[in-house]
């Protein structure tokens, strides 16, 4: 890895970079799952304001000045987490990965697409299991629930 991960630094979520996040969350989200999404920005900005801020910690990570990732997450699961194109496959999301796991309560589940290919290599990398497939019905796509059990947990 070429990139220097050490000099990435997380914060909790400031109100103030919401312009900033948005469009970095919609491009992440179309390039992984491979569709275009059509609706209003505002009403994204909206749903990140008023259901995800409030019922999850959210964390940015950051390289200097630029927003390169996110995660919303709970001790039980990870609702959000999105890398900046540009900067995808740099250890970024492990990063954040590796801090809901370490804030869990033992045990985190998320969803993803079943089509986002490289999500789904990533989270099983990471000792997720598949435990359920199912469809979501906004999108209209096949999803997939996944489990990660620590193994302090498990012994």
């Amino acid at each position: 890895m070429d990139y220097p991960l050490a000099s990435v630094r997380i914060t909790d979520f400031d109100p103030s970079v919401i312009d900033e996040l948005v469009p970095m969350w919609r491009a992440s989200f179309e390039f992984g799952v491979g569709i275009v999404d059509t609706n209003p920005i505002e009403g994204q900005a909206e749903y990140f304001r008023t259901k995800v801020v409030p019922e999850n910690r959210v964390r940015l990570a950051w390289s200097g000045n630029e927003l390169v990732a996110f995660m919303a997450s709970t001790p039980e699961s990870i609702t959000l987490l999105h890398v900046k194109v540009s900067h995808i496959g740099r250890g970024i999301g492990t990063r954040l990965l590796r801090l809901a796991q370490e804030e869990s309560s033992g045990s985190l589940w998320l969803f993803t697409f079943a089509r986002n290919e490289r999500a789904c290599r990533f989270y099983e990398r990471h000792g997720f299991k598949v435990a359920a497939r199912g469809f979501e019905p906004f999108w209209q796509l096949e999803d997939v629930k996944y489990v990660w059990v620590s193994q302090q947990s498990a012994a």
